[in-house]
């Protein structure tokens, strides 16, 4: 599991503890004796703290070192961070830690070896190891850290598509009577018979040449109306959908815990901020 540098993971730590700043804090045993400071705070990607990097300067040994986090408590009042039972010789024998390394499985084994109880048995497996196995070097729930959580109720908005009807477009065919009109011509024959300008005058019989039968032939026309139908484009329909949005507000009560504290006596009690310190 990798392991993170507090900034790294929180680039703003600082207004997350309230303003409070961990790696500012000096390291103290138990017994009041100074043996360094934080340099630094490595968490797990869950954000729970796993080590405090301490640069020790203890009894002329000089060099960082990690403090698996169940070992320390930390006291914002006094800015102090006390070590429970850290001996020269564990830091003699821890490995030193370096800015630039990566904490790997092996690395870590080498710093729990060194705090574990000797009289220990327990083998442990890099595949299927996790921190609680040593709850006693990484468990913060004792009476110095006792932790629960206040929940907080909030609104989430998500959207449904939903089938809200259907538009069908079709045709169908209306009849009407049409009408038109088209002049047509007829011809027709006019016969007059009119009294000849020279009527009366004598004429020689021999220079008149009588005749029976058809004398004259005229061919008589008329129009006749040639009415048909023809289909032609009257209009364009164009079927599409286009989508309109609009905003729904919605309102519902939501919960949110608040913390109590009740104390009997004159006691300083001194509150850091959330996110990571509810994950230590």
């Amino acid at each position: 599991m990798p392991l993170h540098r507090l900034a790294d993971f929180d680039p703003s730590y600082k207004e997350t503890f309230g303003g409070d700043d961990i790696k500012a804090l000096d390291v103290y045993t138990e017994g009041g004796q100074k043996i360094g400071s934080v340099a630094d705070i490595l968490v797990d990607p869950d954000g729970r703290f796993r080590y405090v990097v301490v640069d020790t300067q203890y009894e002329s040994l000089d060099k960082k070192i990690l403090l698996p986090i169940g070992l320390s408590r930390i006291d914002y009042n006094t800015k102090h961070v006390y070590v429970d039972g850290l001996s020269k010789a564990q830091v003699e024998r821890l490995p030193e830690y370096k800015d630039s390394m990566a904490v790997d499985y092996d690395y870590e084994e080498q710093v729990r070896g060194t705090y574990r109880p000797s009289s220990t048995g327990t083998t442990f497996d890099r595949d299927t190891y996790n921190y609680q196995q040593d709850s006693s070097l990484y468990d913060l729930n004792d009476q110095n850290h006792q932790t629960f959580k206040l929940y907080q109720e909030r609104l989430i908005a998500n959207k449904t598509r939903v089938k809200t009807g259907e538009v069908t477009v079709g045709k169908h065919i209306e009849t009407e009577t049409a009408r038109v009109s088209v002049p047509i011509e007829k011809e027709r024959v006019v016969i007059e018979r009119v009294t000849p300008t020279a009527a009366g005058s004598v004429v020689d019989s021999n220079t008149v040449k009588f005749q029976e039968g058809e004398v004259a032939r005229i061919e008589i026309y008329e129009e006749t109306p040639d009415i048909r139908k023809e289909a032609f484009v009257r209009e364009e329909v164009r079927v599409k959908k286009v989508v309109d949005q609009e905003m729904v507000e919605a309102q519902e009560t939501v919960r949110r815990e608040e913390l109590d504290i009740s104390t009997e006596g004159d006691l300083p009690i001194n509150q850091t901020g959330t996110n990571l310190t509810d994950r230590i």
